[in-house]
């Protein structure tokens, strides 16, 4: 009988230890940016896709960069940002398996409603940018290696200016967030790129306005890619595979171009844009 009972225990243990192991399992860790977060994107699709498969999808929210080595760490079973040259060598090194795009918006450059620097209105973002420097007006950089972030410097880039070298004390870096980014500029009456997506969805506008938008070059595209299990054995390869495959079908894409703020669509599915 004693050991019948000891046997009985063991299994009730077992079963114990096994049910929250077993439930650990399905789920996924994706690193992304600020932006998706941010944003509220994944706080209206992940529902949809749990439904779906059961699957829960739990959200590093970091800078592009920053994301992108979490999943060179393993750290990640799928990465999802918006910086595709850093996407492709991503997969080029061997990190990623294969890169899918999944959807754009658009970067915008916001600023005070007086508008020190006089550039609201503009279509021209370098110009808009030199103007910002010329006139020392106050701008607040992410500095914090996100793709916002980068696409700022390759902004500052096309416009002639290396900012490193060129930036004074109208400049600020603070590397953090797109939504720290946004109330630093708002609580300095400062200027700041932001994805549309954050913009739409921030509420401490304060005076804030967008001041610069429709040049071609705020295009913002967003990639997802699933770590590459050869090189992280530990990585869920079939639920993060799932979640991919999800984003970019029909499905998904219909949950994102669903997503909007007061009428306002924040992003635009293109899955079927190979060279997206």
């Amino acid at each position: 009988m004693f050991n019948r009972r000891i046997l009985l225990a063991a299994l009730a243990l077992g079963i114990a230890a096994a049910a929250p192991a077993s439930a650990q399992e399905k789920s996924i860790v994706v690193s992304s940016t600020t932006s998706t977060q941010d944003s509220g994107l994944f706080g209206y699709i992940l529902p949809l896709f749990k439904s779906k498969t059961g699957i829960d999808v739990k959200v590093v929210s970091q800078g592009t960069g920053q994301a992108l080595d979490t999943g060179r760490r393993g750290d990640a079973d799928v990465v999802f940002v918006h910086a595709k040259s850093q996407e492709e060598k991503f997969v080029a090194d061997g990190f990623g398996v294969k890169r899918f795009p999944v959807m754009y918006n658009d970067f915008v450059l916001i600023g005070p409603k007086s508008d020190p620097a006089g550039i609201k209105g503009s279509k021209d973002v370098g110009t808009a940018l030199k103007t910002i420097m010329a006139k020392g007006a106050p701008f607040i950089s992410r500095g914090d290696k996100s793709g916002t972030h980068s696409a700022e410097i390759n902004l500052w880039k096309a416009s002639g200016v290396d900012i490193e070298k060129e930036k004074g004390p109208w400049y600020k870096s603070i590397g953090q967030g797109m939504g720290a980014a946004l109330n630093t500029a708002s609580a300095s009456s400062a200027y700041v790129l932001a994805d549309r997506g954050t913009w739409i969805s921030f509420k401490n506008r304060g005076d804030l306005i967008i001041a610069v938008e429709g040049d071609k070059r705020l295009f913002n595209q967003y990639g997802v890619m699933l770590v590459n299990p050869a090189k992280h054995p530990k990585v869920k390869k079939d639920f993060g595979q799932l979640f991919v495959d999800w984003l970019v079908s029909p499905e998904g894409q219909k949950a994102i171009a669903n997503y909007k703020i007061n009428g306002e669509q924040l992003f635009y599915p293109n899955a079927s844009d190979a060279g997206a």
